[in-house]
């Protein structure tokens, strides 16, 4: 640009000449006052991501924290199915509101706004990243002490959204005991570098299957290399959680919230 004056801080324009990064962050809902965003995140799916992020909620209410939830995974939403939520969200010329789980905790996912659950959406890229973005400014969460971000797999235009747009204090990695999952959260590790966001640690799921006559741990996925891939990466290891069907079952029936024992308790209390 010919009138360039070199000062990239105070220009909006993106040119060849731009030498410091725009921020890119979006304004919450003026009546949205958020203590902290922690993001979920997967290289893959079929991990178990949105139960424990689910599972992560409940642990952070039990302690008392005011906990929000944003589904982010807008294709294939299972949040609200986890917590009970079938009712359909509202709003008012001050925003949407989210929906409210038997215990407390604030959702909001495409499927509160949808006329029929099982309805697909059938959106391109850039209009699921926008509704994303429009859960962060648009919904009025109130008063929360930590928001947690359930992200669809993959390192696509949702997670890069996510990462621009809100002030995300950190991620938690969700694994599963592969040969190939090196690769994945290797891809995932260095997509949350190249957005300058902390990783907090790995969690390893679907780690074992403890017998429930004997007590004998049973590696059903193969042996896990996750405590190599942590050291490698220099990352924690936050928890490996067993095979439970009972957690599948509280999911389904909507009771993530009074299932006990929570598997993720100590991670919350670790982050937050």
């Amino acid at each position: 640009m010919a009138d360039c004056t070199h000062d990239c801080s105070s220009c909006g324009e993106s040119c060849g000449e731009r030498t410091a990064p725009q921020d890119l962050r979006a304004p919450a809902n003026a009546l949205s006052h958020i203590g902290k965003v922690i993001a979920v995140v997967s290289g893959k799916g079929g991990v178990g991501k949105s139960t424990v992020t689910a599972s992560l909620a409940c642990a952070a209410a039990a302690m008392g924290k005011k906990v929000g939830v944003l589904d982010a995974d807008i294709t294939g939403p299972s949040i609200p199915t986890a917590f009970g939520l079938h009712e359909k969200a509202e709003g008012n010329e001050l925003g949407i509101y989210p929906a409210v789980s038997a215990k407390g905790i604030a959702v909001m996912s495409l499927n509160l706004l949808m006329e029929h659950e099982t309805d697909p959406v059938i959106w391109r890229g850039p209009v699921i990243a926008g509704a994303v973005k429009q859960f962060w400014t648009d919904v009025v969460w109130g008063d929360l002490d930590v928001l947690f971000v359930d992200m669809p797999p993959g390192t696509g235009d949702v997670p890069l959204t996510v990462f621009q747009s809100l002030p995300v204090d950190g991620i938690i990695v969700v694994t599963s005991p592969q040969e190939l999952v090196g690769m994945i959260v290797a891809k995932a590790v260095k997509m949350a570098g190249m957005m300058e966001i902390p990783v907090l640690g790995l969690v390893e799921n679907y780690s074992y299957f403890k017998c429930p006559d004997c007590g004998k741990e049973y590696a059903v996925f193969g042996e896990s290399h996750v405590e190599q891939t942590a050291q490698e990466l220099g990352l924690n290891l936050l928890a490996r959680l067993p095979i439970d069907p009972a957690v599948a079952a509280a999911c389904d029936q909507g009771r993530i919230e009074d299932f006990s024992p929570n598997y993720l308790e100590g991670v919350a209390k670790a982050i937050l």
